[in-house]
């Protein structure tokens, strides 16, 4: 039997000892971590609720309910980060990010531990696969809550939006890994690819 309480425990223990050490800067990109990983144990909770509130199997819930209940979670700490510190906005996507990578590496490392380390070539696709989808959304609800939040009138609405958007790409992204063959690795590249053609655009519009 797997208890991811231990797991969570284990993993956060060092980072809380170097939120201690660390400077104001690098205590907060920990803390925000730290939440990320804390938010990923919640959802498999919450998920699982869910699941048997409604009667239907872990794939089914993992298609249907956990893309939004998993960016919800992600999302809150953001939230309260901006309307108690109003911070700037380069800010506000780094502790997005942070709160991603957390997400993603208990994740995988809770699939480590629960299905073993044998099939290397999986692996490999679920750590760039599923690492790289939480940093997409992670990027979008980021840049997505930069721009809403400059203007008043927009906040509510853009922040409603945003999540919408990285709840549908989360949605595509774990329909397309439920599926074998063709689709399964189309699945894994579709973060990957999004990432590149990110940074592409993002050179053009230097130019």
């Amino acid at each position: 039997m797997i208890y991811l309480e231990n797991i969570y425990f284990c993993l956060v223990a060092p980072f809380l000892v170097a939120c201690v050490c660390a400077h104001k800067e690098q205590r907060l990109s920990l803390i925000f971590v730290v939440y990320g990983m804390t938010a990923c144990l919640l959802s498999a909770y919450i998920n699982l609720f869910f699941a048997q509130v409604y009667q239907t199997s872990i794939l089914v819930a993992t298609m249907e309910i956990a893309p939004l209940i998993e960016e919800l979670m992600k999302l809150f700490p953001i939230l309260y980060y901006l309307l108690v510190f109003e911070p700037k906005n380069k800010a506000v996507l780094s502790a997005m990010l942070m709160v991603a990578i957390g997400f993603a590496t208990f994740e995988n490392i809770c699939y480590l531990v629960e299905h073993g380390t044998d099939n290397l070539q999986y692996l490999l696709m679920r750590g760039f696969g599923t690492g790289a989808m939480h940093i997409v959304c992670g990027t979008i609800m980021g840049y997505g809550l930069m721009f809403a939040w400059k203007y008043n009138w927009l906040k509510i609405m853009g922040t409603i939006g945003v999540l919408c958007i990285a709840v549908t790409y989360h949605a595509e992204y774990n329909l397309l890994m439920s599926v074998e063959g063709i689709w399964q690795v189309v699945g894994t590249m579709m973060p990957l690819l999004t990432i590149v053609i990110a940074l592409i655009l993002k050179k053009v519009k230097l130019k």
